[in-house]
């Protein structure tokens, strides 16, 4: 017989910390629908964002290098797996409710623009005075409102817990947090191990890029970055030096990785038993995150930030085709303003109720980079 919901509940309670987040106690969703039978309700949310159209589109989106320019290259896609994996082995050390983080970690990307970061800043611009654009907004904004696949509500009617987990400013003022009587100024752990995960993701997978590209050198990160030299050093210990290029970087950013994720559990767990939480809503209250690295470790990661805009983010080789592209997208967002009969069905259906900026924006954001390049040719008449 399969396991029922009540079963897979039980373990956790038998199983997860005191300050998971337990399914059993979600705040529920926003229109009522019956419960799974053998999921538990993240795992029902899991599989909604994996189903979504949103997320089969973060396949076609950038990364750092514009997408199509390298067949090993990461997508938003590939980003996005690689979160949800750093995620779910984070939350199992620290006995975290691994279906809420993995959830949160899939969906934490969905609502991004074309072409990266780039691509944010311009929406941003463009949509300065008409609400503003920030993709953790967007995210929030997709499950609740912009994927149309169920004939009874908008959206992907999520958890609270999901939903909440999407947004990262407590001061935004539509913030799933924000209700009378409990003032949260922090969110699950489980939100704040998918948050740092992210970062662990990028930072590694954008490493092996950028060596994979020509545009990054050991030798130079050996020289200038810290967190480098001691991956590279460990490797060396435990296997001397390894001949084959691939390898030796592979397990340099796996050792990397490690490093990092070490770092942030016996950081947490000091951290964690120190505020002497005792359950989810206790770990809300908290008015400073309590997933995070150590002082010395995130010393080191600012170093490598700095080294990867300086080297990597900056490059010629990387930003001058996005912001080619990024060009395109506000070339795309005066023309659909000018004539917003072109815009597709559903995005001309929301005007009335969003009004046209926004309906414009969602429209453009939901693109991926190929569709924006296609659409850019066949309305300008010029190949990219």
């Amino acid at each position: 017989m399969p396991r029922s919901r009540a079963e897979l509940e039980k373990q956790e309670r038998a199983t997860l910390a005191p300050y998971a987040q337990y399914s059993s106690e979600t705040r529920g969703r926003k229109f009522k629908e019956e419960p799974p039978e053998w999921r538990t309700h993240y795992q029902r949310d899991r599989d909604r964002v994996i189903h979504s159209r949103a997320f089969r589109r973060l396949e076609y989106k950038t990364q750092v290098f514009l997408n199509g320019t390298g067949d090993h290259l990461r997508t938003r896609l590939t980003h996005t797996i690689e979160v949800a994996a750093i995620s779910r082995n984070i939350s199992r050390a620290l006995r975290l409710n691994e279906d809420l983080c993995e959830t949160i970690a899939l969906a934490h990307d969905l609502g991004h623009s074309p072409f990266g970061h780039k691509g944010e800043v311009a929406l941003s611009r463009l949509m300065k005075g008409h609400g503003g654009f920030e993709h953790n907004r967007q995210s929030l904004r997709i499950v609740e409102e912009l994927e149309n696949k169920y004939p009874a509500y908008p959206g992907l009617n999520l958890t609270w817990e999901v939903r909440e987990g999407l947004v990262k400013h407590y001061t935004a003022y539509d913030h799933p947090s924000k209700r009378k009587g409990f003032d949260a100024k922090s969110s699950s752990l489980e939100a704040q191990v998918a948050n740092l995960a992210d970062e662990i993701t990028y930072y590694s997978h954008d490493l092996d890029d950028g060596l994979d590209s020509g545009l990054l050198d050991e030798k130079k990160l050996r020289k200038n970055v810290e967190l480098w030299r001691i991956a590279a050093r460990t490797v060396e210990k435990q296997f001397g030096p390894l001949a084959d290029d691939e390898c030796r970087r592979y397990f340099t950013i796996r050792c990397l990785i490690d490093m990092q994720v070490i770092d942030v559990v016996e950081t947490t767990e000091q951290l964690v038993a120190v505020a002497k939480v005792q359950s989810a809503d206790e770990v809300r209250l908290q008015s400073k995150a309590l997933v995070r690295y150590s002082l010395k470790r995130r010393t080191q990661n600012l170093e490598l930030r700095d080294y990867l805009y300086k080297n990597l983010y900056f490059n010629p080789v990387v930003h001058q085709p996005n912001m080619r592209a990024v060009r395109m997208l506000e070339h795309l967002f005066a023309h659909f303003i000018e004539h917003p009969d072109q815009l597709g069905e559903l995005s001309r259906k929301r005007i009335r109720k969003d009004g046209l900026h926004r309906a414009v924006c969602d429209y453009l954001a939901g693109m991926t980079d190929r569709y924006a390049i296609t659409e850019y040719q066949r309305l300008f008449g010029v190949q990219i």
